[in-house]
């Protein structure tokens, strides 16, 4: 089904199931799914047992499965991880992955759920899947991930957006044309698997993937930082616990 939201804000349920009641629920959550997997266990049947556990509602474990991590994967996260501050960037090619930043920072511009995951870097829960529809934050999402680029001494970056993914062509022209206007040296490109040209680059990828942050690249949590300079009122649910 397209998707036709005006605004990446809140799904009608959030107030419920991210309620601060909800929270240490979830919070142990992640922390039983996060012990499964670091010994070895399916995602997918851990999720089902732990989600079965805690009679977590579909989205609730959605989030929780964003949230974990294993001991390992949160120690290799965090070692390869450049912290956004000034100038942490300045000389280094980046490669940001499109649909990931922008849509976390949609979610945060539009009131919606923002998770602070296990290893420290911010993930949204708003489920957009080959699909995808401009709404009214996306033009201040990105000029707000440029900022922040800007802050950290990018003086140029790359953008990838997924070509399967409908209004991608739609999406890189207004990057552009931001990009024009703000005076950043971008450019946008469109690879069938953006994620496999992060995974095989050497620049700095700028991502929450945690399937590119399992290959111990150089990363930054580039939506995070765009969020708390540009959106401090943000929902960050933070379900990173231990």
């Amino acid at each position: 089904m397209p998707d036709r939201r005006r605004n990446r804000g809140a799904n009608q349920a959030d107030p419920q199931l991210f309620a601060p009641e909800a929270i240490p629920s979830l919070r142990s959550a992640v922390a039983d799914l996060s012990w499964l997997l670091e010994r070895g266990y399916a995602d997918p049947s851990a999720l089902k047992l732990v989600g079965d556990r805690h009679g977590l509602a579909r989205r609730q474990r959605e989030a929780v499965r964003r949230s974990a991590c294993s001991d390992a994967m949160r120690e290799l996260h965090g070692r390869h991880r450049i912290a956004l501050e000034p100038g942490a960037l300045a000389g280094r090619a980046v490669l940001v992955d499109g649909f990931n930043c922008i849509v976390t920072v949609e979610s945060a511009l539009g009131g919606g759920v923002v998770l602070r995951c296990r290893d420290g870097w911010h993930r949204d829960v708003a489920s957009v899947h080959g699909s995808y529809r401009k709404v009214a934050q996306t033009e201040r999402a990105a000029e707000l991930l440029g900022e922040a680029l800007e802050r950290a001494g990018a003086n140029a970056a790359t953008w990838l957006l997924d070509r399967p993914v409908s209004n991608s062509g739609r999406l890189r022209a207004l990057l552009l044309d931001v990009a024009r206007r703000r005076g950043w040296d971008w450019t946008v490109e469109l690879p069938d698997d953006p994620d496999l040209v992060l995974k095989l680059g050497e620049a700095v990828a700028a991502t929450s993937d945690g399937g590119v942050l399992d290959h111990g690249l150089p990363c930054c949590d580039l939506a995070g930082a765009a969020i708390a300079a540009g959106a401090p009122q943000a929902w960050i649910v933070d379900l990173g616990g231990a």
